[in-house]
């Protein structure tokens, strides 16, 4: 028990910071992931065939191709390019781009459920095609899709895992450090699973808290 204890003294803050970490990275990525979906999920109803092909070809690629794949492509392909990123900067922006092609296929979906004739009636009623999508179709698009996108956010926030390989001190970048020193791989592998496992348990709980307020608002 007294190792335990001092074990939480000595490594605790580490974790904590590490974890702090891994929040901010996924909230930020959410962020982005949302955005990129939503633009790509609309250009894909454009009646430009340009925009609609250049929509389906990023979620043809980001779908097709691995994810730690595009994170080394957005931290070690654009510095030749004379944009270079700190590795948090670039992970968010990997992270998110991928997530926003999976994103952008639950809004499509959460689109086709609604009926065109709510956009025709709005516009019927003097509504621009913004104001509608705004204050109509999105707001039953998001009640629909909420437990798929929240799926979404939980995967975002397993795979910020994968930007240990360019450096960004999470969770599994400190335990590979305590590790690397210590020989002790099985205890802070556990820590670590654990940890990700309270942030998917918080993740999945405001969720649920989000669909019970959406259910009682219908």
């Amino acid at each position: 028990m007294d190792a335990f204890l001092s074990d939480i003294r000595l490594y605790g803050p580490g974790f904590a910071l590490a974890a702090w970490t891994v929040f901010w990275l996924t909230i930020l990525t959410i962020v982005v992931s949302w955005a990129c979906g939503l633009a790509v999920a609309l250009a894909q109803r454009s009646r430009f065939p340009l925009v609609r092909g250049a929509a389906r070809f990023y979620i043809w690629f980001i779908r097709g191709t691995p994810t730690l794949i595009q994170v080394f492509i957005v931290y070690f392909s654009l510095p030749p390019f004379g944009i270079r990123l700190s590795p948090f900067t670039a992970g968010v922006l990997a992270l998110g781009i991928n997530s926003g092609a999976y994103v952008a296929e639950i809004i499509r979906g959460g689109l086709s459920a609604i009926p065109r004739g709510q956009m025709e009636s709005a516009l019927a009623m003097g509504f621009s095609p913004a104001e509608t999508m705004r204050g109509i179709i999105l707001p039953q698009v998001f009640r629909i899709i909420l437990p798929s996108i929240t799926n979404e956010a939980i995967s975002t926030l397993k795979n910020t895992s994968l930007l240990s390989t360019i450096t960004v001190i999470e969770l599994t970048l400190y335990a590979q450090t305590l590790i690397a020193s210590t020989f002790r791989p099985f205890e802070f592998y556990i820590a670590v699973a654990l940890i990700y496992l309270a942030l998917t348990t918080i993740l999945s709980q405001l969720a649920a808290v989000l669909e019970r307020r959406y259910a009682l608002a219908a």
